[in-house]
């Protein structure tokens, strides 16, 4: 019996979910997920799910490989860093400028958006840099991940020079005659959940409380030692805070000049084409190989550290890094079963979607929730997009009026929604790693606050669409943002009073 593309393959995911949130063990739901999605594809026979199962990962792995290196050269750099001194020279200059947790969340929050080229440069770097900083005013690693995921894909998906922007722009369909990028700018003032995102994050670091599972989560971990496992290779304390943000910043400059490269720029291309449309995991790749060198240069003849020093952050680096990538393979692996070549969940939401084209004024609300649910279970917010933005186009023709554009701003919006309150996702997983944060603990704080800004969006995209106006939705959105905040903040005023 053929079971792809019917709602039998939402089965997979909902099955390395839920053993996810219920035992806490990450590896071992994913593999079992793996493993349904391989028997569900093969008539339940286990000798050819498990092979399903390899030739998945394996082809996954083979695509994402890029990404799989980027990660351990960051990690290198990582442990090259931490072992120069230089993140506890940081740690005491920031000590002395930022004064409080307000302080060390807002500066987290800003380095985030400083880093806005790359979701996962984001998430890694910012953690790296900020942790020493957050740990020395007890801003507990949930509450760091939050922040990082919180600023990492909204700010790239309103980004106009980032690899999601690239990414969204190769979305349409090959037969369409818009043009991505531009389409992409228009979404940016529509796209509810991210500048929503960012917005209650401005709040909550304000404000300096929370509620519901993260308050919890803070009042059983104010007093943690959060040095404990942390690299404590410093040698000589000869590093200064610039050796730490040289680095960092020539990071940064290589990646954005890697994304031009191979974009081809040099080929004749102007700037905006070559970000849509160049390589993001081979710019990654090449501006930290190129980072590495400049840092070899940087301490070395300094005698920052010797070469052998230097070469010991290699294995380092990459066993740091090895749960990242063990956790992103196994999710990349059940995304692949859940894809067109094999369940073909895109499959299945797609016919659904179909079906109800005849409701174009909900059609925002709708693509929402259905980008939501996807990325949800797949993990992957560019999958998902990927999946539906064509769907948008086939409903409301391939031109860019203001319904196509909403929509499609509702599929960006609940990717990143989806994103956010999956726990295989690709993101999430990098943001704990960034953190060095359980990664369940941070799926579970960071979800009630994701779900209470996709309720708000949903809001706004049904009264957007509605009303036929984007910029309804958005005040309406801010509106509600700023009600629910009123509302909080007068419970907790509530509740310290009674204390």
């Amino acid at each position: 019996m053929d079971l792809t593309a019917t709602v039998w393959t939402l089965l997979p995911p909902v099955i390395a979910i839920a053993l996810a949130l219920i035992t806490k063990e990450v590896y071992s739901s994913l593999l079992i997920g793996i493993l349904a999605g391989g028997l569900l594809l093969n008539g339940f026979n286990p000798l050819h799910a498990v092979e399903t199962t390899f030739e998945v990962m394996g082809s996954k792995l083979g695509e994402n490989i890029n990404i799989c290196i980027f990660l351990v050269l960051l990690g290198i750099l990582v442990s090259l860093v931490t072992k120069s001194g230089a993140s506890r020279a940081y740690g005491n200059w920031a000590s002395q400028t930022i004064r409080s947790r307000r302080g060390a969340a807002y500066a987290t929050s800003f380095l985030g958006i400083f880093i806005f080229v790359d979701d996962y440069f984001n998430c890694l770097t910012v953690g790296t840099v900020m942790r020493p900083v957050t740990d020395r005013y007890h801003v507990t690693r949930a509450k760091l991940a939050y922040i990082i995921d919180a600023t990492a894909a909204p700010v790239c998906i309103i980004a106009p020079i980032s690899s999601w922007a690239a990414a969204v722009g190769s979305s349409l369909p090959e037969s369409s005659t818009m043009d991505g990028f531009s389409l992409f700018l228009q979404t940016i003032p529509m796209n509810l959940y991210a500048l929503l995102t960012i917005g209650f994050l401005i709040w909550l670091m304000g404000a300096d409380f929370d509620f519901g599972p993260m308050a919890r989560y803070e009042r059983e971990h104010a007093n943690d030692d959060l040095t404990e496992g942390e690299q404590t290779h410093v040698v000589g304390g000869a590093g200064k805070v610039y050796d730490l943000i040289l680095p960092i910043c020539v990071l940064i400059v290589l990646c954005i000049a890697g994304m031009l490269y191979t974009g081809g720029i040099f080929e004749g291309a102007g700037v905006i084409e070559a970000f849509a449309n160049c390589d993001s995991s081979t710019a990654l790749v090449l501006g930290s190989f190129f980072t590495l060198v400049f840092t070899f240069l940087l301490y070395i003849p300094r005698g920052i550290l010797t070469f052998g020093q230097f070469c010991e952050a290699f294995t380092e680096g990459f066993k740091a890094m090895v749960p990242a990538i063990l956790i992103l393979t196994l999710a990349w692996t059940l995304s692949g079963v859940c894809a067109e070549d094999y369940l073909n969940i895109g499959g299945f939401v797609s016919s659904l979607v179909s079906a109800q084209s005849m409701v174009a004024m909900f059609m925002p609300a709708i693509f929402f929730l259905i980008a939501l649910g996807l990325a949800f279970a797949t993990g992957t917010s560019w999958g998902t997009f990927g999946i539906l933005i064509p769907i948008a186009v086939a409903v409301f023709g391939d031109a860019p009026g203001t319904m196509l554009v909403m929509t499609v701003a509702a599929c960006l919006s609940g990717a990143v929604c989806g994103d956010h309150v999956s726990p295989i996702s690709d993101t999430t997983i990098l943001a704990s790693a960034g953190a060095q944060c359980n990664h369940i603990d941070h799926v579970s704080t960071q979800m009630p606050y994701a779900l209470l800004i996709a309720a708000i969006s949903f809001v706004g995209f049904l009264v957007g669409g509605i009303t036929g106006n984007g910029f309804v939705a958005l005040v309406l959105g801010i509106a509600l943002l700023v009600g629910m905040i009123l509302v909080i903040t007068a419970r907790h005023n509530r509740e310290q009073a009674r204390q």
